[in-house]
């Protein structure tokens, strides 16, 4: 059995302060120094990397993600713990570090190649290949300060992937800049994922995570609170960011084989939620193009002054499909009474490739659950798509075409 690429082991970081510079430089030689005060960013991380394998870490701003990356990579020092790592680490951190503003892309993307430790030659053979991806024209030989943050990202990322590492590791560098950069870039990674690369990536798109990784790492307060299936991980994530004093969340296995999570202050809940067919008759199974009704039946334990019902379909991955809420459709429901009953019927056409998904919905009171969030249930309903009556087709979106073929 060949040994992890990395592992990390009951990893710490704190930040101390000694009260003068003295008393940190003694500590460092090794000399006991009593700390005027501590701060604990991570701690007690522990996971493994495998070859190939890929992984998402997510969490709240603060919750330690970047510090962990840092960590891993070398450019932080840990206070307690160990990192193993067996294999070549290409990373793209904040972005442009260690770029020098006055030198010119090409003069920073020897220089950073040369401190990954390629050779002046290696360098030299993947300069045009660097240049070519980067893709920003004669500012190649310009002042990285005459950069924007877009070119910078598109050098960084050139150079980071200029060779395939062992483990890519990517911070939410690749948020900045524009869409056609973001899927060149993610075009790589996934080359490289099938060359055998593996993949720490920090991200808030829930897209990215459950499309590019195996699992997800959640932190929370320097804490790595959950390891496992990304769908899952999001899902406890999301529930995370909506909590509030009074808000509770429920993890629990769902009869799909999933786990379910659920969140919210309660003030208003999902009784039933069922899948109709253009018969009224209750379905599981819908044929690809066949007309439904989401029926959705909410119960208010409380007054609440402003309703507004969300659902999202999501595919078996728990990538979004389609989405949308009344507050969007400006049919907000306003000062609604406790005990009071609502329905709602939400019309369409399962114009869904087959496959198994599932339906997630969100009590609030605006177009968001940061605000108020009285109940988001995941995996409120699951349903299977199959084709039974149409062309044979692939793909997630049933979008039938009309094709017109001439010989000239």
């Amino acid at each position: 059995m060949s040994e992890s690429l990395l592992t990390v082991s009951g990893l710490g970081k704190a930040f101390r302060d000694y009260g003068s510079e003295l008393r940190r430089f003694a500590s460092w030689c090794g000399l006991h120094v009593q700390v005027k005060a501590e701060t604990w960013v991570l701690r007690g991380v522990s996971f493994n990397v495998e070859h190939g394998e890929s992984i998402g870490i997510v969490g709240q701003n603060g919750a330690g993600k970047s510090t962990l990356l840092k960590l891993i990579t070398g450019t932080l020092r840990g206070t307690e713990g160990t990192i193993g790592v067996h294999g070549r680490i290409a990373a793209i951190l904040e972005l442009g570090m260690g770029f020098s503003p006055d030198l010119s892309g090409r003069a920073n993307v020897r220089h950073t190649a040369g401190l990954m430790g390629f050779s002046h030659e290696d360098i030299s053979g993947a300069m045009a290949a660097i240049e070519a991806f980067a893709e920003i024209g004669e500012y190649f030989d310009e002042p990285v300060r005459t950069y924007s943050s877009g070119m910078q990202m598109r050098i960084a990322f050139a150079v980071a992937t200029a060779f395939r590492p062992d483990i890519l590791i990517v911070d939410e560098a690749l948020s900045v800049g524009d869409s056609y950069f973001q899927h060149k870039c993610f075009k790589r990674i996934r080359e490289f994922r099938e060359q055998g690369t593996s993949l720490l990536i920090v991200s808030h798109d829930a897209g990215a995570v459950q499309s590019l990784c195996d699992r997800a790492l959640l932190l929370e307060n320097g804490a790595l609170i959950k390891d496992g299936d990304p769908a899952e991980v999001m899902d406890l994530y999301n529930a995370l960011i909506a909590e509030r004093e009074n808000s509770t969340i429920t993890i629990s296995n769902h009869a799909s084989g999933r786990v379910q999570t659920i969140s919210g202050s309660g003030e208003a809940v999902v009784e039933t939620i069922m899948l109709l067919n253009d018969s009224e008759e209750q379905v599981e199974f819908v044929d690809v193009g066949q007309p439904v009704t989401l029926q959705i039946q909410v119960m208010a334990r409380e007054d609440i002054p402003r309703l507004v019902l969300g659902y999202m379909i999501k595919d078996r991955l728990g990538q979004q499909v389609f989405g949308t809420n009344t507050h969007h459709t400006e049919q907000v429901l306003e000062e609604v009474r406790a005990g009071q009953r609502v329905q709602f019927r939400i019309s369409f056409p399962m114009n869904f490739g087959q496959g198994s998904y599932s339906v997630s919905t969100a009590l609030v009171s605006t177009d968001t659950h940061l605000v108020n969030n009285y109940e988001w249930r995941d995996l409120a309903l699951v349903f299977t798509v199959s084709n039974m009556s149409q062309p044979i087709f692939v793909g997630s979106a049933w979008v039938p075409p009309s094709i017109e073929v001439c010989t000239l």
